[in-house]
Formats: C-alpha cells, structure tokens, sequence
C-alpha cells in the first residue's frame, strides 16, 4: 500500500474525484433532460395556447390617478446622470409614480412614490 491509497479501496484518490465528478455531470444532464421532456419544447415563441398577445395602438391602456402632483425639478439643474435621471423623470411620470422606492423616503420624508424623489432633488444626492 502506498501513501495516496486509502486502505481498502484499491483506488486512487485523484480518480476517484474524477469518477464523482462524471457522475455530478451525468446527473445533472439527465435532470436536464427529464426538464425538457417535462417542458414539452414549448418556447417564449411558441407556448402551447398559442401565439403571445400583442399590443396594438388601438389597445385601450388603463391610467392610475397620479399619487405625486408636484412637477419634477428642471433636468437643467443637474450634470451627467442625474441630469439624465430628471430627463427621464420628466418623460414617463406616470411610470415612475407607480414604483415604489426602496430608500423608504416615504416613511421619513412624507414621499407618494419613486417619482416623488425627482420633485425635491432627494433623487440627486
């Protein structure tokens, strides 16, 4: 017996790694396997009901009455992407009025919404 043998094993250690390493991979592709079968081909392009729906103009979209009724300050004020920032602000209010923010200024700075934020420069900072 030598010093990289375990007594009784009659195997190389290094091997052994190897033979642990192609059965991880065997599973791992079986599973994988068992997952497309289960899954049926279907694609984001072509799930079983059918076609995705797809927007028209003429879809009627549904507006929320705006939370935040202050404006948003002037993009002009600020450089570099903060001024990008209180651009985009400015283009989709009604998106940004809909999302919550997560620094919680709502619950220290009496903020409605993440479009709160670009009506007093808290956004800036």
């Amino acid at each position: 017996m030598t010093g990289t043998q375990r007594p009784g094993s009659g195997m190389h250690p290094g091997r052994a790694r190897l033979q642990l390493l192609w059965i991880i991979i065997g599973a791992v592709a079986l599973a994988g396997a068992a997952g497309a079968m289960a899954w049926g081909g279907r694609t984001a392009e072509s799930p079983a009901t059918g076609p995705p729906p797809t927007l028209t103009a003429a879809a009627p979209v549904a507006r929320v009455a705006r939370r935040e009724t202050r404006p948003t300050l002037e993009p002009a004020r600020f450089v570099g992407k903060a001024r990008t920032a209180h651009q985009v602000a400015r283009d989709i209010p009604d998106i940004l009025d809909q999302l919550y923010c997560y620094c919680e200024c709502d619950k220290h700075m009496g903020h409605k919404s993440l479009l709160s934020c670009y009506t007093d420069g808290h956004a800036a900072t």
